[in-house]
């Protein structure tokens, strides 16, 4: 029997994936631990390795193959005796079981079958899923639409092209919210707004259409609030430049460590969820999950997106283990390395625009997160001090809530906390 490749899940919620290349070609042996190509997720690039040993006999899905499902067949390896010839002659390749859900295919069947209700005869239409709602949003009717998918079912791209020719559609009104935006009517619409050959076209990758189908389900099902400090950071700059003064050198005349205000942020968050621990939780439609540790997720912008690696049990780690942590991640995340387990999760998260000097923002919610900092730059301001004007380093942030999980005196009380620790960040080194 042969031995089939599949595409792997790399993460619990992970449907598909990028066949980005193959690293083996036809022909090759292989033995385990050898890779054998590297699959494209939205929020990293994985090697899958061989787990047999044998000869690479048959390529299935060819490099550059986008959205391949989960479990489908990627390639064949011809195990010891086998034909590699043979194994590569042979098929159909086993698909995945989200492909063996899709309607069976039956040779020439038509777009539009019949069935009988309450002794009637009534069309039956074949539509994908996402074919149906779009269709249902935009009030579009499928039985005027023809089916261009496989064996005429009609596929997404058929009910945008209707949509392209129907006279000024509408979205149909619905009490539910969907799950694409109501706002955003199909591609051909909105390019019928500009001239030809005034813009260019790029397509969204994966991880720009994983970013935009989570932000709109964050918007639309969790319901925020917003809380605004400004937190003074005289006393904080200046421990600061003492810890970073004090570093030893390393062998290339270097310091150990270099501690930015992203690190002390990130620890004064976490030791502000474990004083208030009813904010260290995550909202679920049976229960509150109360966590036990402060696992802080930190935004890094990487081309094409962002990503949230997540510092593990933040308040138990000193600055410069939080500070060493975030430089790797950083790295790796731009080069699209990290696992799965290092960015999911979280029991809140930080995003920090500080240091392209803006002032003040809000931020949405990442789910299954109950909470967000935004972090705006420190600035120079005159304040009341002892009752005499005074200059202060002065630094607005804003704490998005979750309001299932997080009400306006629990999230006042973890600002509050988290406001103290940076305006006397020696607590955070005890």
């Amino acid at each position: 029997m042969p031995i089939d490749i599949l595409m792997p899940a790399l993460s619990p919620t992970m449907e598909k994936g990028n066949l980005a290349r193959w690293l083996k070609k036809e022909g090759d042996k292989v033995k385990p631990g050898d890779v054998l190509a590297e699959i494209e997720t939205d929020k990293a690039t994985m090697e899958v390795e061989a787990i047999d040993e044998g000869v690479l006999a048959k390529i299935v899905v060819p490099e550059g193959t986008a959205d391949v499902p989960v479990n489908n067949v990627i390639g064949l390896i011809a195990g010891e005796g086998e034909n590699a010839k043979s194994v590569a002659a042979s098929g159909p390749f086993p698909m995945s079981e989200k492909t063996l859900d899709a309607p069976p295919a039956v040779p020439n069947a038509p777009a539009v079958a019949s069935r009988t209700l309450n002794a009637e005869s009534s069309p039956r239409i074949f539509a994908s899923p996402l074919a149906r709602r779009i269709a249902k949003e935009w009030g579009l009717d499928l039985a005027s639409t023809t089916g261009t998918g496989p064996h005429g079912r009609i596929v997404e791209r058929d009910v945008k092209t209707a949509l392209a020719h129907a006279p000024a559609a509408v979205p149909a009104q619905d009490t539910k919210a969907p799950s694409v935006p109501l706002s955003t009517p199909p591609n051909e619409l909105v390019r019928k707004n500009f001239a030809l050959g005034s813009f260019e076209e790029i397509l969204h990758d994966s991880m720009r259409k994983t970013i935009a189908r989570r932000l709109v389900e964050a918007s639309r099902t969790i319901p925020h609030f917003y809380l605004t400090a400004d937190c003074n950071l005289d006393t904080l700059l200046r421990l600061r430049e003492a810890i970073n003064a004090a570093a030893l050198m390393d062998k290339d005349a270097k310091p150990a460590y270099k501690i930015s205000v992203n690190d002390f942020i990130i620890k004064a968050l976490a030791l502000a969820l474990i004083r208030v621990p009813d904010a260290n939780v995550t909202w679920t439609e049976s229960a509150m999950l109360k966590h036990k540790h402060a696992d802080i997720g930190v935004a890094v912008a990487i081309p094409g997106g962002l990503i949230t690696p997540v510092v593990r049990a933040a308040e138990a780690k000193s600055l410069s283990v939080i500070s060493s942590e975030m430089k790797d991640f950083s790295a790796r995340a731009r080069a699209r390395k990290l696992m799965p387990e290092e960015y999911q999760g979280g029991s809140t998260a930080v995003s920090n625009l500080g240091m392209f000097g803006i002032k003040s923002f809000s931020a949405i919610i990442n789910p299954p997160q109950a909470t967000i900092l935004a972090v705006g730059a420190a600035e120079q301001r005159v304040i009341v001090k002892d009752d005499a004007p005074a200059v202060a380093s002065l630094m607005c942030v804003t704490l998005s809530c979750d309001h299932r999980a997080v009400d306006g005196d629990l999230g006042a009380r973890l600002l509050a906390a988290f406001k103290t620790l940076v305006e006397q960040p020696a607590g955070m080194l005890v």
